[in-house]
C-alpha cells in the first residue's frame, strides 16, 4: 500500500521531515501547520458548544467547526498533493538534456508544483477568517488557543507563499508566473496582517494592554 504522510505519527512525520529526502519538505510542513490551526479553531468550538451561556450562538459555532474541519482535512490532503507535485519535477530534470520535450516537461512540472502550495494559502486564509469569528463568539477561556491558531495559520500562509514563488521564479512563461504571483501576493497582503492582528489583540488582552 502506498505510504501517506498524513497517516504518520507526529514523531514519524518529523523524522521524515528531518531526513535527506525531497518530501515531505517545506510545503508539507506548511500544510500541517495550517491543519493544526484549523484544529485549534475546532477545539475552541468543542468547548463552547453545550454551555448555556453560549446557547444563542451554538448554531454558528457548529457551522464554524464544520468549516474548520473541512479546512483541516483539505490541508492534510495537500501534504500528499504537494509531495505528488514534486515528483514530476524531479523526473523532468532527470531527463537527458538532449531529450526532446525536456524543457516543456520541466515547465509543466514547475507550474504544477505551484498548485498545492497555492491551494494551501487559500485554506490558511479560510482558517484565519474562522479563527477571527471564533474569537468573537467562542469561550473566552480558550482565547490563547485562538491566538496560537492565528500564528500557525499566518506562518503557514507565508511559508506556502515562499513555496509558490520558488517555483514561479523558474517559469519561462513570465505572464503565467506573474498571474500566479499576483494571486499569492493578494492573499498575503490581506490575510497575513489579519492573522498577526488577531494574535496581537489577544495577547494584548491577556497581558492587560488592551
Amino acid at each position: 500500500m502506498e505510504e501517506r504522510f498524513m497517516e504518520l505519527s507526529c514523531e514519524e512525520f518529523a523524522e521524515r521531515l528531518a531526513a535527506r529526502t525531497s518530501v515531505p519538505g517545506g510545503g508539507g510542513a506548511c500544510a500541517l501547520a495550517g491543519a493544526l490551526a484549523a484544529a485549534l479553531c475546532s477545539m475552541v468550538g468543542s468547548f463552547t458548544i453545550g454551555k448555556a451561556r453560549f446557547a444563542d450562538v451554538e448554531g454558528e459555532v457548529s457551522e464554524l467547526m464544520d468549516e474548520a474541519e473541512d479546512v483541516r482535512f483539505r490541508l492534510l490532503e495537500l501534504i500528499e498533493e504537494d509531495a505528488a507535485g514534486f515528483s514530476p519535477l524531479i523526473e523532468a530534470y532527470a531527463l537527458p538534456r538532449t531529450e526532446p520535450g525536456r524543457a516543456e516537461a520541466i515547465e509543466a512540472a514547475t507550474e504544477g508544483a505551484c498548485m498545492a502550495p497555492l491551494a494551501m494559502m487559500g485554506e490558511c486564509c479560510r482558517a484565519i477568517t474562522l479563527l477571527e469569528r471564533m474569537r468573537e463568539i467562542g469561550t473566552p477561556g480558550l482565547v490563547s488557543d485562538v491566538a496560537t491558531g492565528a500564528l500557525l495559520a499566518g506562518a503557514a500562509l507565508e511559508g506556502a507563499g515562499v513555496n509558490v514563488c520558488v517555483n514561479t521564479t523558474s517559469l519561462k512563461d513570465r505572464r503565467q508566473a506573474a498571474r500566479i504571483e499576483a494571486t499569492c501576493d493578494e492573499l498575503l497582503d490581506e490575510y497575513a496582517p489579519r492573522a498577526r492582528a488577531l494574535a496581537d489583540a489577544i495577547v494584548d488582552g491577556i497581558r492587560g494592554r488592551a
